[in-house]
């Protein structure tokens, strides 16, 4: 039987708050919403899972410590959506609130038909939102330019 995907991730972050506001004032008028929240496994803190699609993205506060980009954890996380006007405004609502950009939107130099921008949310984890041709039957959507 063949796996059904990745149903979600949680992140530990320093305000739970703040990294509520900042996902759904970016990806909110694209879908993402407040699904549920529970209390977690420890019983110390509530996590709060944000729903784009079928997958989850859970929000629970941190002990302690910091998020240093590409030392040992998640390196981005990448949200899909449907058009490139689509990445376009989460781009401009992140110049908005005067979050951290690594990239502004642009095609990837490797992979066709893939449009895409990074920006880092409070914590520095860096997001990604893209928009890619859908997979032709077997055939990967993530196949490199021909030279």
């Amino acid at each position: 039987m063949p796996a059904r995907g990745i149903q979600h991730v949680d992140l530990c972050v320093r305000d739970v708050g703040r990294s509520l506001a900042f996902y759904l004032g970016i990806l909110g008028p694209l879908g993402l919403e407040e699904d549920l929240r529970v209390p977690s496994y420890r019983g110390t803190e509530e996590v709060v899972y944000l729903r784009f699609g079928e997958q989850n993205l859970g929000l629970r506060a941190a002990d302690g410590g910091e998020h240093s980009y590409y030392d040992v954890g998640i390196e981005h996380l990448a949200f899909e959506v449907e058009r490139r006007e689509e990445v376009d405004a989460a781009f401009e609502r992140c110049r908005q609130i005067g979050a951290r950009i690594h990239y502004p939107p642009e095609e990837d130099r490797d992979v066709d038909d893939y449009y895409a921008f990074f920006v880092f949310d409070p914590d520095g984890f860096r997001i990604e939102v893209f928009c890619a041709k859908a997979a032709e039957s077997a055939e990967s959507r993530w196949t490199p330019r021909q030279a």
